[in-house]
């Protein structure tokens, strides 16, 4: 098992302000540079990531698989591929279907992970006529994906940057090769199937260590037993709520709670003796009465959830403690803003390095 890794996550900012977070996520030693979709698209800084930066990796944690075709996936993959020299992750989440259907007049599909697992192939079918010359002939229940001419082919990757084979598994995604496809889900199915067909498997902020172990890691085992893969042919990487003082502990526990709302999120909260509560924060959000909403997150509930020190020196050892044999990588929940905070990103940084 390679050494935890500890990434970051850019905040939600307008493009310009997107080369100086890269240059300083790069100088303080952070490993990945991580882009949401929340405000802003995930995938046009990345662009500029890799055009100011020299070694750092980058990914979407997450973009939208459900909002877009598996064709523009594809296609801006490969191309942040080939401009970052190999170094971008695809990263994946479904969303859920509020969001689907009524934010991107998109249809929520019968089967969550059939779809995904359809969108990933067609994606590495895409990938494997551009790499090798085969013909594109994909045909599932979501998709029949056959027409590729050359005026529509960007051709291949250079070698150092895919295998011969891009459809086929590569070893983890660890030694550089192929785009690297990262999932994400909160539940077991999205976890089956990345430890079946992905490089990587984004584990929601909503979770707790013991969810982690006792339901996510089995479910990617499980997964991945069905290809003859193992636990570490499965980059784990984990976004954690973690404090230092009494106001982020507190934007912790408003987080908990918005997020404990969500009824598909339930399964966390249930393997804890939590369930009601969810039930009781549901009703609360359906009403809007989200200043109320806190207050049933006790200290109890939320010590499960977030990793508290008193200096970023300890807190990166605590993460170390909290999260050994867990997860392969981890991301403050905490976007990365150079100009603030500055030396307790440093000093997190190089006690996480020197743990």
């Amino acid at each position: 098992m390679d050494m935890m890794k500890l990434d970051a996550a850019l905040p939600p900012v307008p493009l310009t302000e997107v080369p100086e977070i890269a240059r300083a996520a790069e100088a303080l030693g952070f490993d990945c540079l991580w882009t949401t979709e929340t405000m802003h698209d995930p995938f046009l800084p990345h662009a500029l990531i890799a055009e100011h930066t020299q070694h750092i990796k980058m990914g979407t944690g997450i973009a939208v698989s459900f909002a877009r075709s598996p064709a523009t996936l594809a296609y801006t993959a490969w191309d942040l591929a080939a401009q970052s020299k190999g170094r971008f992750i695809l990263g994946l989440g479904t969303q859920v279907k509020a969001h689907i259907e009524r934010r991107f007049g998109m249809t929520w599909p019968d089967s969550v992970t059939g779809k995904l697992r359809e969108q990933i192939q067609v994606i590495r079918a895409f990938w494997n006529t551009w790499q090798t010359g085969a013909p594109l002939n994909f045909r599932g229940e979501y998709y029949k994906i056959t027409l590729m001419s050359p005026f529509f082919n960007p051709g291949p990757l250079p070698a150092p940057l895919v295998s011969p084979n891009s459809t086929e598994l590569h070893q983890s995604g660890r030694d550089g090769r192929g785009v690297p496809i990262y999932i994400a889900g909160v539940n077991t199915g999205l976890a089956k199937l990345a430890g079946e067909l992905c490089q990587g498997f984004h584990v929601h902020p909503f979770h707790t260590p013991r969810y982690l172990k006792e339901t996510l890691l089995p479910a990617i085992e499980e997964g991945a037993s069905k290809n003859g893969r193992q636990r570490m042919d499965v980059m784990v990487t984990v976004s954690v709520f973690a404090a230092t003082e009494p106001q982020e502990r507190e934007f912790c526990r408003q987080q908990v709670a918005f997020y404990a709302s969500t009824p598909s999120y339930r399964s966390v909260l249930e393997l804890h003796g939590w369930g009601e509560i969810g039930e009781k924060l549901s009703a609360l959000a359906a009403r809007g009465q989200w200043a109320e909403m806190p207050a049933l997150v006790n200290d109890e509930m939320l010590a499960a959830f977030l990793t508290e020190a008193d200096t970023p020196d300890a807190l990166a050892a605590a993460l170390k403690e909290r999260y050994a044999s867990l997860a392969d990588r981890l991301t403050l929940y905490l976007p990365f803003r150079p100009g603030q905070n500055d030396a307790w990103w440093r000093a997190l940084v190089s006690a996480f390095r020197a743990v």
